[in-house]
């Protein structure tokens, strides 16, 4: 994966005017998150759900502190918070999780005769793409349609969780929330002075120099 904002790293925005104090602490709480720790899923539905999620949004495999995308989805479905509003062909989200990794394991033993943790990846993402194209039938489903529950909960589930983290933050070069300060400069191709920089071909050395300055 090409670095596209060398020497970035958001954080070292936290005692900055960029963010206040509501943000640190909201920061702080996703970085605390133990990456093994889980409340909501069972073993075995953990074991399911950290590959689903490795196979979804693949990390680099040198990247020290992967985004612990599973531990802070547990998280959110122990707490009971959610987003406010779902699709009525869907259960709550803490029952449709519940019911999809269930019939994800039956689909794999069913197709594959092996438990989905263990399938090659290839199998695995075969077996995802189905669930995507509504292909998938067993019983486990119940009135749940697959496909949805990928669109509209799988994904968005994992993938928003993913950029919710300043990990990905930093990856994508995003400041945060940046409150109080503010953005100004909106228009395309446009960044405040407090913004990373991109490195455009040939120029990776100037935007490592410049994005090391970022809010120092």
């Amino acid at each position: 994966m090409r670095d596209l904002y060398p020497g970035y790293d958001v954080l070292a925005k936290r005692d900055t005017p960029s963010w206040n104090d509501i943000t640190r602490r909201v920061i702080a709480e996703r970085l605390s998150v133990d990456p093994s720790a889980h409340s909501f899923f069972s073993d075995e539905e953990w074991a399911t759900l950290l590959v689903v999620c490795d196979r979804i949004v693949p990390q680099p495999l040198d990247r020290i502190h992967p985004v612990p995308i599973a531990a802070l989805l547990d998280r959110k479905l122990t707490q009971g918070l959610h987003d406010g509003y779902r699709n009525a062909r869907l259960p709550p989200a803490r029952e449709a999780w519940k019911r999809g990794l269930l019939a994800i394991e039956t689909e794999a033993n069913a197709l594959c005769h092996a438990p989905f943790p263990k399938l090659a990846a290839d199998q695995q993402d075969t077996l995802l793409r189905e669930m995507h194209q509504g292909k998938l039938y067993d019983a486990a489903w119940g009135d749940m349609p697959c496909a949805l529950f990928f669109k509209e909960r799988l994904l968005p589930d994992i993938v928003k969780t993913y950029y919710a983290h300043p990990t990905a933050w930093s990856e994508i070069g995003w400041g945060g929330p940046a409150s109080p300060r503010g953005y100004v400069r909106l228009r395309a191709n446009f960044r405040d002075p407090w913004e990373a920089a991109e490195a455009k071909p040939g120029h990776a050395v100037q935007a490592l120099l410049e994005n090391r300055r970022v809010d120092r």
